[in-house]
């Protein structure tokens, strides 16, 4: 009796923290672009900057209810990996992709602009692809190998060195380029690219997970290579 509570309130973490981990996202985004005057690696910088921080604390803050996880990849892997029941997979990314459309909304709303609508700004292309790949692979590592307490800053840096080594800026999430596409911003994506993403996104999930059991368990802090 006491599971079901429980699920809930991990389903509204993970569909409230992925709305503000989006209107983070794109809020961000826009307000960059109307400040840097054209200029798009300080706008690019901005939208790094306010990704980092509001990341950092929306695993904080979520972590202890749902796991923090805001991405159907990451849920996936948890899953495989025995730590999030399977009956709770489809919910956990139904609430995610629920809160990346709304997070869109939100941060339209803010600056006046019309909540919907869809992105033009294409992106794609084996390089593109390969970058998700990579993003991706990188997040779910420092994940599954974070040492205990120490993931939320973890994924934020990495998240954030990460904005600038890749090609596609770093999604690294099925749902953060499901609810960029809903917006025709600084940080959007065109439907038609979302396939692509979404696709490099979870290849490179799985390759970190084989990755993951291959380097076996993380050794204790200053304890001798074996």
């Amino acid at each position: 009796m006491k599971a079901l509570p429980r699920l809930r309130s991990a389903l509204l973490a993970e569909g409230l923290g992925t709305a503000l981990l989006l209107a983070v996202v794109i809020g961000s985004g826009v307000m960059a672009e109307r400040l840097a005057g054209g200029n798009v690696a300080v706008a690019l910088l901005a939208n790094t900057l306010a990704t980092v921080g509001g990341l950092y604390a929306l695993i904080e803050v979520f972590g202890p209810v749902s796991g923090a996880h805001f991405n159907p990849a990451v849920s996936a892997v948890m899953a495989w990996r025995g730590e999030l029941p399977l009956a709770a997979l489809l919910p956990y990314v139904a609430a995610q992709l629920l809160g990346a459309v709304a997070g869109a909304w939100l941060a339209h709303a803010m600056f006046d602009m019309s909540l919907l609508q869809f992105s033009t700004r294409v992106r794609g292309g084996a390089g593109q692809w390969l970058a998700e790949g990579v993003a991706t692979f990188g997040l779910l590592l420092v994940i599954l190998r974070a040492p205990a307490g120490r993931a939320p800053a973890m994924v934020a840096a990495y998240i954030g060195a990460a904005y600038w080594f890749t090609a596609s800026t770093s999604f690294a999430n099925p749902a953060a380029a499901f609810g960029r596409m809903f917006s025709d911003s600084f940080a959007g994506i065109a439907p038609a690219s979302v396939p692509g993403f979404v696709a490099a996104e979870f290849a490179g999930a799985l390759l970190a997970l084989f990755a993951h059991r291959a380097l076996g368990a993380p050794r204790a802090p200053n304890a001798p290579p074996p």
